[in-house]
């Protein structure tokens, strides 16, 4: 797992002492990084959750496209360098002791942090390596903003012949809006959405809304295909490494 670190836009920098002392063998000590290397970090890419392996110091080793994604100015974790660090100090202490937990107790952790909109959830799950004399480190999961991504649903919308309105009636429910709330919004009146709720439920065979909003939300996490400008200096820096 070490080895994915080579996909980072973040540069390389010295293993932690505590890691040498142990006999850490990360990417630092690596001349090259196998195949399989580069096709572990390009399936994580393709997950849409966000996903880092930190190690107990807060140290990102590796984090996935959504989560170097998610971590824009409103969500509660930060990078700082190489660095995992939280937004909001009474943040801090439960950050690091559930990578504490996870790093030395090897302990699952499921961890609220943030306030208001952008509270979330993220997990923190111990992994230990094969050298176990080696420092265990932590996955560390983001929890979701959304449902779903819009290009599963997009996916799901064209597998059941909806159209484009029920297309964006079936976004709207999926991110919490009632049908009232649906019609205000796309300037429509509220029979015109409740036919169209009607016809995706039949298309789909979903018995109610929320029965609706669950086959979404259980379908496979996909990231779409284009999602770095193509004169992003990182895409560059990933193509270098693979």
């Amino acid at each position: 797992m070490f080895e994915l670190t080579a996909t980072m836009a973040i540069q390389p920098a010295a293993a932690p002492k505590a890691a040498q002392r142990s006999g850490y063998r990360g990417p630092e000590r690596r001349t090259h990084a196998g195949p399989l290397t580069g096709l572990l970090a390009a399936m994580l890419d393709e997950i849409d959750y966000g996903m880092l392996l930190v190690a107990e110091d807060q140290h990102v080793l590796h984090a996935n496209h959504v989560a170097r994604a998610e971590l824009d100015a409103l969500h509660p974790l930060q990078m700082i360098g190489r660095g995992l660090r939280a937004r909001c100090s009474r943040d801090v202490a439960p950050l690091h002791g559930a990578l504490t937990d996870a790093c030395r107790n090897h302990l699952r952790r499921m961890v609220k942090l943030g306030e208001g909109a952008q509270r979330l959830c993220l997990a923190v799950v111990p992994i230990p390596q094969a050298d176990r004399s080696a420092p265990t480190c932590a996955l560390v999961m983001l929890g979701k903003r959304q449902v779903c991504q819009e290009l599963s649903v997009d996916g799901f919308a064209r597998a059941h012949a909806l159209t484009p309105a029920e297309t964006q009636v079936l976004k709207a429910l999926c991110s919490g809006e009632r049908p009232g709330e649906v019609a205000v919004r796309l300037s429509v009146a509220v029979s015109t959405v409740r036919t169209q709720v009607g016809s995706i439920r039949a298309k789909t065979g979903a018995d109610t809304i929320g029965a609706l909003v669950r086959m979404v939300a259980m379908l496979p996490p996909m990231v779409g295909a284009l999602r770095m400008a193509p004169n992003d200096p990182q895409r560059a820096l990933e193509a270098a490494a693979a």
